[in-house]
């Protein structure tokens, strides 16, 4: 019917001045297209407002208004109706659709009231559906409108009812339209009520919603001052943890019990089926039914995802309107006969078909991302909560790491996938169509350009494995570079002892030389396909349109043909670029699946295995017949265990009454306050809690802690001493106030005296826990006389039991073990310094009072960095690493590509001008080969500028990394004491890795977008001058937009990756804490904590989000506007321009908002990310140590002689600003005397010796050796001519050889024979690799006293005139100290020796001893002298028993 009516009527409405429709079209198709697009959408949207019920809204006058004028309406369109029957009455004879339209238009105004009221019963405060409705009614009723007043005045009006109800109608659905941009009040009772910072998009209007408009105050805050937490709103309800996770799991539930009963079926037929079948049914079984995450997951996030979805859908279709509106328009610049107003009307469709296609685009990505970030969520918190509940077996089958890699790489896997999912199912669609709409145009030349994209395929895919395999080595070697800097700063002190430095600083390098060199291979493979990417649209244009000329003469390729061809080729680009990346992300999400339902489908523990309930039986802890079992432990520990439930149970029973407080034998400390630590989550209570405190012997410890008990405990109890972690361990425990109190050898790890205090206070029979009921395991005696019975495990069984004294009599293993341990450990009993950190202030707590401050100066002046916009003088930083002359020339060369590009174009145009001239034929060639000439050129300077910034980059990424670890080898002791590590690792790692990799391609991508906006720009200004007016309102309306996006955004980001570590640092600290978790019974607490961390990471993710998708619809309305002006001046210019000219400033008009839309994002990213250049250079300008040499002070080869050694007047300080160590200190050391140093903790022992080494330097006076001045001479020349053993033996990865002799100076048998000497040969070379053994870090794979064995080996090694012993506390067993004492009384028989004592048997026959108090000297005498004395060396003797 609408064929025939515009066959006919095509004079009547196209080739006319004053265009009309048909009066049977504005009868029927108008009026009925809003009815149809109501009536089909009503049952679904019905549907889903049943589903999704908010609450109540009580009547406004608004909604009262949009009734009473839905029901005039239906009034007027049956009064339309009744007329219709009235005339009918008369005998005048009216056609059908005056009956049926009024009917259908008067049912559908009905439709519509009810939606109204149906609405607000539901809780819908803005409707889409109803806004569009009204708004295609009174797009269908403009015409109608027109064509009346255009009649009225031609001719008297027939029907004046019917004329004057149509006024009233089309006056009423636009005030209906107008009244449903407003919004209704919100729900009774909803969120939107209580929360004070609830976020606006639960209140935006429909319209709002499509703009993102409700984002707009974000924005604008954002860029007037730093977002800060408080700024952020709450997360929308559907989205929180609350709701996702629960949703999730009872998915997963459902998919367990699914295959748990067909498991249970498979059983039930194999015991009824006969012998036949058994083998079938084996074969069967083999592949039990896994229960499916993936169906789960499909369940729970899918139907909100298909609304995206149905989007995509639309959004595809849409995308061929405008390369179809584009061939109508060139065609109408031929036609010079055409009317004007078909010109502008083709010119705002092409922007309502962009503005539509954006914001259906935007709803898309908007549906597709929450439906990522409510999948990440369920994700996360689903692996949370198994974790709480999986059995040691299965916990052992993965690491922590590996466990917390399934939260954040794999769940985010899955959140990046759900982004471009539907490109899956779109991308074939769109090529499919785009090859129809081609075809149509071209014929079958055009399988001639599809052939080119289909080779450019593999050749993508080879350079993609290529890149890959580089990647994985190139990480191979990072993670080498890494792990070697992070043992190096962790050793900096031992490097620096020792003067080692340049031969580690070598070993970087080499590493990072690997790492550039591969860097250097996937720069050039990138170059390859960078220039694959950009040629593409042109090759494949060039070989169509050559085919298509040379075929067949009769083929003309005119402008519309070509540049249709190009928008359509510019449409398929991107699905056949995007296909192979999305099937890449499904099989790495596959593999991320089959890990997560692995980890999902583990055993759980039996939470029945422990009897809790309150039984009647007598004892308060009883186990009949138990037999558990578990991989190798500690006997005594499992029996624990067992108590807890966390073993499994073969046999037998347990029962416990009452509650548990449980202390395992390693302290697990979370990162919290120390009071938080102690509370556990229970009601803090002064009184009780001061006791606690008191109890466990940690007041002494609040008061050296910066902040008491509000100091944050860093991850794993990382401040605290390993004594003070199992005392805060005890201390929750005591807190808690259980029944039964299970301490798994928590006094193992305090010194004697403390271990006395602990044992009297709280757990002996006058403790404070008396009364309860408590099970001690323990590895020490001396309390074993106070405990009322005693069980005595031998390999997993009970072997006795009863009290002290009875055991005793038995004679039985008890008895053994007693003797053997007291007889051998008769000494170990003696007060040992309760510091288990080493006794030297750098690394004691002071200094972490010091370090507070320091740290959150540091953190607010890199805020501040962030905050504010990045300097210029950042960029320049950059390129002058890259080579001033380099950047500009790379810059030169990205011009001269897009001036070659926009020559093959213009060509293109000229050439398609042919066909107006019918000129064709005998310049086919010319025209082919200056068209192939300028393409390929484009080509080849594209792979040149790439080449060239990767050159560059090589060099910016070598010069960076080496200035920084220049710098970081020369930086004072004092800055690694005062810097976490953390930080440091940072800068090498994270920060290098954008220098190396992001940088650069944001960079490549930023200057590609920027020269294609601009060649844009200059091409449709070359075709129509005056869109030059344009230029500065769209650019200034972009400007402003991209700045407010661009300071919005960053911030987003650093909120949210601040607020990220802390989701995974409380997961693997919750994992290694399960135990204790789960015998306080704090799951849920502990759940609801990580959902917390989770939600209020969403919580900045999700504006982060919407920024960018409010940025996507005001940036491309900005590119729309360009497409729409080009369009209209092409048609306002049409008598001066060329088809060709036209063409080509449209084509070039649809790609520009994809470029503008880009540059914004790498501005963005460009600001982001040169942020690390900033980080790397601060931390490659910190002030540096004296210098390593000094050449004209450089002592003689055999110094020092004599090993005399002179302190004059000397005092030091840690650092600026802080208080003397060490006062005033005279005195004169002999060549071969034997000092000891001793004093209480914090007296400035360890200070003296790094005084020696320089690690601290003079704050007044000298030290002086053999007539040597050493403030004068270089670093190196003084450490090296002295040697060491520090307290803690610091051992690198490598080879055992590397680690005695970096170097290389000695020979073999020198070597061999310090081994020798140390006691290590025997060891050594019972080692198949001899010296060539490999230490892992840290040394782990030797034993501790093996460890300080390779520390006395360096030390003999080196053999100096002056050695410095800092002697090892409690790590190393008395045996080993033996071996060590002994060596060096005979090794270093005629070397000065000093030696940090902290047990004073070992320096009793020295020749002096130094006793230091508060940093000056107390005593310094023989040990007899001073012993006769009674001062505080003899107290310190007589508390040791050796006085």
């Amino acid at each position: 019917m609408l064929v025939l009516l515009f066959s006919q009527d095509s004079n009547f409405t196209k080739h006319t001045t004053l265009p009309d429709f048909p009066a049977c079209f504005q009868l029927s198709v108008l009026p009925w297209a809003p009815c149809i697009f109501l009536w089909l959408t009503s049952p679904f949207y019905i549907f889903y407002l049943k589903r999704n019920n908010r609450g109540y809204i009580m009547m406004s006058i608004l909604n009262r208004i949009k009734t009473v004028l839905g029901l005039i309406l239906w009034i007027v369109c049956w009064t339309d109706l009744f007329s219709s029957f009235h005339e009918m009455s008369q005998n005048q004879l009216k056609p059908p659709v005056y009956f049926v339209t009024p009917l259908v238009l008067g049912m559908t105004m009905l439709l519509a009231t009810f939606l109204i009221q149906f609405e607000r019963l539901k809780g819908v405060q803005s409707s889409g559906v109803l806004f569009i409705f009204w708004t295609i009614s009174v797009l269908c009723a403009i015409v109608p409108f027109r064509s009346k007043i255009m009649n009225a005045s031609q001719a008297e009006v027939s029907v004046l009812l019917r004329f004057t109800m149509f006024y009233i109608y089309f006056g009423l659905i636009l005030l209906q339209l107008i009244l449903s941009c407003f919004n209704e009040k919100p729900p009774l009772f909803s969120s939107v009520v209580t929360d004070p910072n609830v976020c606006p998009e639960t209140t935006a209007g429909f319209l709002s919603k499509m703009t993102f408009w409700w984002f707009t105050s974000m924005a604008i805050k954002g860029y007037k001052s730093p977002l800060e937490n408080k700024d952020l709103w709450s997360l929308n309800k559907h989205d929180s943890s609350e709701l996702v996770v629960p949703n999730l799991l009872n998915e997963w539930e459902v998919e367990k019990s699914k295959a748990q009963r067909y498991e249970f079926r498979q059983i039930m037929i194999q015991s009824f089926s006969p012998r036949i079948e058994e083998e079938v049914l084996l074969s069967k079984r083999k592949e039990a039914r896994q229960p499916s995450f993936l169906r789960a997951l499909l369940r729970a996030f899918g139907p909100y995802f298909l609304i995206g979805s149905a989007f995509k859908l639309l959004q595809d279709l849409i995308t061929f309107v405008n390369p179809q509106l584009l061939r109508m328009l060139i065609d109408f610049t031929k036609q010079p006969q055409a009317p004007s107003w078909w010109g502008y009307s083709l010119a705002f469709l092409m922007f309502s078909a962009s503005l539509l296609q954006t914001l259906i685009l935007h709803q898309h990505f908007q549906y597709c991302f929450v439906t990522g970030m409510r999948l990440r969520s369920g994700i996360i918190g689903a692996i949370y909560r198994k974790s709480l509940v999986i059995t040691n077996e299965a916990k052992r089958s993965s690491t922590v790491g590996e466990v917390v890699n399934l939260m954040s790489v794999d769940a985010q896997r899955f959140m990046d996938l759900t982004t471009f999912l539907n490109m899956l199912w779109s991308a074939p669609l769109q090529i499919v169509l785009a090859l129809f709409f081609l075809w149509q145009n071209l014929g079958p030349s055009v399988l001639a350009g599809v052939a080119v994209m289909v080779l450019l395929i593999p050749f993508n895919a080879f350079i993609a494995m290529k890149t890959r395999s580089y990647q994985v080595e190139q990480m191979k070697y990072k993670d080498e570079r890494i792990k070697l800097m992070n043992e190096i700063l962790n050793g900096i002190k031992v490097l620096k002892l020792y003067a080692w430095e340049t031969s580690f600083k070598q070993k970087i390098l080499q590493i990072r030389q690997k790492e550039l060199n591969v860097l250097r291979k996937t720069a050039y493979l990138s170059a390859l396909s960078t220039m694959a990417w950009t040629s593409a649209p042109f090759l494949v244009a060039l070989t169509t349109f050559a085919v298509f000329v040379t075929v067949d003469v009769n083929n003309v390729l005119d402008a519309e043909k070509a540049f249709v061809s190009l928008s359509l080729f510019n449409i398929l680009r991107f699905p056949l670029n995007m296909l192979p990346q999305v099937i890449s992300s499904i099989v790495q999400a596959s593999v991320s699946l089959k890990r997560i339902q692995g980890f999902l489908s583990h055993d759980e523990l039996d939470p029945e295995s422990v009897d809790r309930r309150n039984n009647t039986s007598e004892y308060a802890v009883s186990v009949v017949n138990g037999k558990f079992s578990w991989a190798k432990q500690d006997q005594a520990t499992s029996l624990v265990c067992a108590l807890l439930g966390e073993m499994e149970k073969l046999e037998g029973q347990i029962s416990i009454q009452g509650s548990v407080a449980y202390v395992p034998q390693q302290a697990w400390i979370q990162n919290a306050t120390l009071r938080d630590n102690i509370l556990f989550g229970r009601p803090y209570a002064e009184q009780k809690y001061r006791c606690v405190l008191e109890a466990c012997a940690l007041t002494p410890d609040l008061e050296v802690l910066p902040g008491g008990d509000q100091t944050e405990i860093g991850e794993k109890g990382i401040n605290l001493s390993g004594g003070q972690r199992q005392r805060v361990s005890l201390a929750r425990a005591l807190y808690s106030e259980a029944d039964v109190y299970l301490l798994d050898d928590p006094l193992s790890a305090v010194d004697a005296h403390v271990a006395k205090h602990i044992f009297d206070n709280v757990i002996g029979p006058e403790g404070a826990l008396k009364g309860k009921t408590r099970i001690l395991v323990t590895h020490g005696i001396s309390f074993l006389p106070q405990v009322h019975n005693i069980l005595v495990l031998v390999e997993g069984r009970v072997s006795e039991m009863g009290s002290y004294q009875d055991l005793l009599k038995q004679n039985g293993a008890f008895y053994l073990y007693f003797i053997c341990i007291y007889c051998f450990h008769s000494d170990l009993l003696v007060d040992e310094e309760e510091e288990e950190f080493p006794d030297d202030a750098l690394s004691n707590h002071t200094d972490m009072v010091d370090n507070e401050p320091v740290v959150n100066e540091a953190r607010r002046q890199f805020m501040s960095a962030c905050v504010l916009q990045v300097k210029l003088k950042v960029y320049w930083e950059y390129a002058k690493a890259v080579g001033p002359l380099l950047s500009l020339f790379i810059c030169v060369l990205y011009g001269c590509q897009s001036a070659t590009s926009i020559g093959a174009n213009v060509w293109l145009s000229e050439w398609t001008n042919d066909a107006l001239l019918n000129r064709t034929q005998d310049r086919v060639h010319m025209r082919v080969g200056v068209y192939a000439a300028l393409g390929i050129s484009q080509g080849v300077l594209v792979m040149f500028s790439s080449f060239t910034l990767a050159l560059g980059k090589i060099q910016a990424a070598r010069k960076l990394h080496q200035t920084l670890l220049d710098n970081k080898f020369h930086t004072p002791q004092s800055f690694f004491d005062t810097t976490p590590i953390g930080r440091i690792i940072n800068r090498f790692s994270k920060d290098i890795y954008v220098i190396d990799e992001v940088l650069p391609s944001t960079v490549l991508m930023f200057l590609g977008t920027f020269f294609a906006s601009l060649s844009t720009m200059i091409v449709i200004i070359f075709s129509t001058p005056i869109f030059a007016l344009v230029i500065g309102p769209l650019a200034l309306i972009y400007f402003f937009v991209q700045r407010f996006y661009v300071a919005t955004s960053r911030q987003l980001k650093r909120l949210e990756s601040v607020s990220r570590s802390p989701i995974y640092s409380h997961f693997s600290e919750t994992v290694t804490g399960t135990s204790v978790i789960r015998a306080y019974g704090r799951n849920t607490a502990f759940v609801l904590l990580s959902d917390m961390k989770v939600d209020e990471n969403q919580k900045s993710y999700y504006p982060g989000i919407v920024s960018n998708r409010w940025l996507g619809v005001r940036i491309e309305f900005i590119g729309n506007c360009i497409v729409l002006f080009a369009a209209l001046f092409a048609v306002i210019g049409k008598e001066k321009l060329s088809p060709g000219l036209v063409g080509l400033s449209v084509s070039y008009a649809l790609q520009v908002t994809m470029s503008l839309n880009w540059m914004v994002r790498m501005t963005s990213d460009l600001e982001s990310n040169i942020v690390a250049v900033e980080r790397v250079k601060e931390y490659s300008e910190t002030a540096t140590e004296a210098p390593w040499i000094v050449k004209d002070k450089q002592p003689p080869p055999d110094w020092p002689p004599k090993g005399n050694v002179e302190f004059i007047d000397y005092s030091v300080r840690y650092r600026e600003g802080l208080d003397l160590v060490l006062r005033n200190i005279s005195l004169e050391i002999k060549g071969g005397e034997k000092i000891g140093i001793v004093g209480r903790t914090g007296a400035g022992k360890s200070s003296m010796t790094l005084c020696l080494f320089r690690l601290l330097e003079a704050a007044d006076g000298e030290i002086v050796i053999d007539e040597v001045k050493i403030s004068e001479i270089g670093l190196h020349d003084l450490r090296s001519k002295l040697t060491i053993i520090p307290q803690e033996p610091v051992l690198f990865s490598g080879t055992l050889r590397m680690n005695l002799d970096p170097f290389e100076k000695y020979s073999d048998e020198e070597v061999w024979k310090v081994l020798e000497l140390s006691h290590l040969k025997k060891f050594v070379s019972n080692q198949p690799s001899k010296l060539e053994l490999e230490c892992s870090e840290g040394g782990e794979n030797l034993s501790v006293g093996q460890r300080q064995l390779v520390c006395l080996a360096r030390a003999l090694l080196r053999k100096t005139r002056i050695l410095v012993l800092d002697e090892a506390t409690a790590a190393v067993d008395l045996e080993t100290d033996d071996l060590i004492q002994s060596t060096i009384r005979t090794q270093f028989e005629d070397c000065t020796v000093f030696t940090i004592a902290h047990r004073l048997n070992t320096i009793m026959d020295y020749t002096r001893v130094l006793v230091l108090d508060k940093g000056k000297i107390a005593e310094f005498d023989t040990p007899t002298n001073l012993l006769a004395q009674k001062g505080i060396f003899y107290g310190m003797a007589k508390d040791a028993g050796l006085a």
